[in-house]
């Protein structure tokens, strides 16, 4: 028979551990939510070395026993067309500019849309697309999405439209093994990213959804007709102002 000392002493003890477990919990959400602020701050003014998604690259190529290439030249915005800051705009997040980086509005169309049509259609805006390229690890599930939520309100609001966009130009994927706008416009076009075309920055934009099969140096019929539509939006939308 258990004597109510011995009940008291594990009723005491479970106590305990639960106290320490949730002062863990604690301490974790302090330093996770110290560092978050700290690093969206510092890269608000230092430009970031290198993403989640470059090293899951490496290691790919690594294992795959590839020679490990990478194409990365930042630059800073105002060496990047304008053309290109217009059809990322035009193709990825018409709202960019007036939006606080999550855009409501199209999460319900592109709903809409994917109960209708096959090809399946996103809707991250470009603030959202920069959060999770520059935190967070490439993957699918629910608790990654709430983090991208969470980092895209912190650049949202430690950083201007101008260093968003700037950001999400150098360092987004645009090819295997090419990184940035200026990789991308030499690579594909041989000229620097300030020299592209309205017809260029289109077809880069069309590549972004899926970068690693889409050449604009070499588009396919289905990125013709989608650049014809960019092409349209471009100066509808006017200029950019960041």
């Amino acid at each position: 028979m258990v004597s109510k000392h011995s009940r008291l002493h594990k009723s005491i003890t479970f106590k305990s551990v639960i106290c320490r477990f949730l002062k863990l919990i604690k301490y974790v959400l302090i330093i996770f939510f110290g560092l978050s602020v700290f690093s969206t701050i510092l890269f608000s003014f230092v430009n970031p070395p290198t993403t989640p998604l470059m090293i899951k690259r490496h290691i790919e190529m690594k294992l795959d026993g590839k020679k490990v290439q990478s194409r990365h030249t930042w630059v800073p915005i105002e060496k990047i067309s304008p053309y290109l800051i217009q059809a990322v705009v035009a193709s990825e997040d018409n709202h960019f500019t007036s939006h606080f980086g999550i855009d409501l509005g199209a999460i319900e169309k592109a709903r809409k849309h994917n109960e209708r049509h096959k090809r399946k259609k996103g809707a991250s805006t470009i603030s959202q697309q920069t959060a999770k390229n520059i935190f967070l690890w490439p993957n699918r599930t629910y608790v990654r999405k709430g983090f991208e939520v969470y980092f895209t309100l912190l650049i949202e609001t430690f950083w201007s439209k101008k260093r968003i966009m700037e950001v999400y130009l150098n360092m987004i994927e645009m090819g295997p093994g090419i990184y940035g706008a200026e990789a991308a416009s030499q690579f594909y076009f041989h000229k620097p990213a300030s020299k592209l075309t309205a017809s260029q920055s289109a077809l880069i934009a069309v590549s972004l959804p899926n970068p690693r099969k889409r050449n604009p140096a070499n588009p396919s019929g289905y990125m013709i007709r989608r650049q014809q539509q960019i092409l349209y939006l471009m100066p509808k939308m006017g200029k950019i102002k960041l």
